[in-house]
């Protein structure tokens, strides 16, 4: 199987969505809301380019003839990236919820502080098992 550029750049977009969740957690912990409010905008544009980049290469891979009956290796890589990508959308779910209740103004800053700090050890932990899954692709 080729090593589709774009999994590079959906890599890419990971780590900076973690980042900027580490960057949000601080913003909440100093109750800076502006900040916080561009940084939970920020992480769910970057988790939906990282999911339509995910079906590109899917979509590229096909293209080239890689299906998923072809042979294991392309089933692991489908079924890897397909769970990867079912975690991020439960983790954008969380996002939605804290994105919402505090862009709508209901919450406590305790609890916005506490769902921000559990949605950003999720994303790291995202990120983490990617970059394990990301590094067995390419080792191969």
């Amino acid at each position: 199987m080729p090593d589709p550029w774009l999994l590079w750049v959906n890599t890419g977009v990971l780590i900076i969505s973690s980042f900027f969740f580490y960057k949000v957690k601080v913003a909440a912990d100093h109750k800076q809301l502006e900040k916080v409010k561009n940084g939970l905008l920020l992480i769910g544009f970057l988790a939906f380019t990282f999911l339509v980049g995910q079906l590109l290469v899917w979509q590229h891979l096909i293209k080239l003839g890689y299906y998923v009956s072809s042979n294991p290796a392309n089933s692991y890589f489908y079924l890897f990236t397909a769970v990867h990508g079912l975690h991020l959308m439960g983790g954008l779910f969380f996002w939605g919820r804290t994105t919402t209740k505090f862009l709508k103004g209901n919450y406590n800053i305790s609890k916005l502080q506490q769902a921000i700090e559990l949605c950003a050890t999720y994303w790291h932990f995202l990120l983490l098992v990617w970059l394990v899954l990301f590094g067995m692709m390419i080792a191969w």
